[in-house]
């Protein structure tokens, strides 16, 4: 497995990314154990999660997919076979969100609690916020990474003349700057990251990491038709993929992964795998089963003609 350099740092991740925000959602912590721990005895190596994961679950407050993970860390020893992950910046509720210093501050201390570890290799500002300034941000950042709390940061969520923005500051200042970026790109969410924040990623050298890789589980497979998403977790999210053009994704999804006798998850995340300044897409799994699914697309080899099928089938 050849592992993948991340902006212009010395860490190497695997080529996925293990999404954590199913841990304390949809898997218990003794399912989660063994997924992270096939995920890491397989050679894997990078596991990324957020401080808000998952505070979207009723009774949830927040910080349950780090507490999962902070407990795997002590139970297995594995914390250096990893290169971990986390986002700051969300609504956490009671004033708990944003991007200013003090709250940086205050956020990254929870998150190294709770992960039950003394640094975070790759800290990511979750979302963009518009009423903090840049260079208060950035240096918040630079402050954590000079006392050896964060390796490195990345940003999630920017649109792209703001991501140029905050790369062009910390240039400015000579400080920490962002080294990747976490946007919503899959096969069928294309045009958003393709036509306005590729050419930033091109420009800067940034390492992509993309989430909602297989578009909430919409691009597995598991769903042939709208009416097979009622009654899931992500019904609102998948019911939205299920135009004409996402029919015809699914479609050439099948035949590719027919032709290589694989399962249509693999396809897409090979797919993504290939594309430009990507380090390694998110992918979660719910089941050990499922993620062997995952991490065959890292052996899959795409033709010519598979690239051609997939990419007709996904223009927008």
């Amino acid at each position: 497995m050849q592992k993948r350099t991340l902006g212009n740092s010395s860490v190497q991740i695997s080529p996925l990314v293990l999404g954590g925000n199913v841990f304390g959602w949809t898997v218990d912590e003794p399912t989660s154990f063994e997924i992270l721990n096939h995920f890491v005895d397989r050679g894997f190596n990078c596991i990324d999660t957020a401080d808000m994961y998952s505070r979207w679950v009723p009774g949830h407050i927040g910080g349950e997919s780090e507490t999962i993970l902070g407990n795997w860390f002590a139970r297995t020893g594995k914390r250096d076979k990893v290169v971990l992950a986390t986002k700051v910046g969300m609504d956490l509720g009671d004033g708990k969100k944003g991007l200013k210093a003090a709250y940086i501050e205050q956020a990254v201390e929870a998150s190294l609690k709770r992960l039950q570890t003394d640094y975070i290799d790759l800290y990511q500002s979750h979302v963009d916020d518009p009423q903090t300034p840049l260079e208060e941000t950035l240096s918040a950042f630079d402050k954590l990474i000079k006392v050896g709390k964060v390796r490195m940061i990345g940003a999630s969520n920017y649109r792209g003349a703001r991501l140029a923005e905050a790369l062009n500051t910390s240039s400015s200042l000579g400080i920490a700057s962002y080294l990747t970026l976490q946007p919503n790109y899959n096969l069928h969410s294309r045009a958003e990251y393709e036509n306005d924040i590729a050419p930033v990623v091109d420009q800067f050298g940034l390492s992509v990491i993309p989430y909602y890789s297989l578009a909430s589980g919409f691009l597995t497979g598991k769903y042939k038709c709208k009416e097979d998403v009622k009654g899931a977790s992500r019904e609102r999210m998948l019911g939205g993929y299920f135009d004409e053009r996402g029919e015809k994704i699914l479609v050439a999804l099948s035949k590719v992964a027919t032709e290589h006798n694989t399962k249509e998850a693999s396809v897409a995340l090979a797919w993504l795998m290939a594309q430009p300044h990507i380090a390694a897409p998110i992918a979660s799994a719910t089941s050990i089963d499922q993620l062997q699914s995952l991490l065959a697309a890292v052996e899959l080899q795409l033709t010519t003609s598979d690239f051609t099928t997939l990419n007709n089938a996904s223009a927008y």
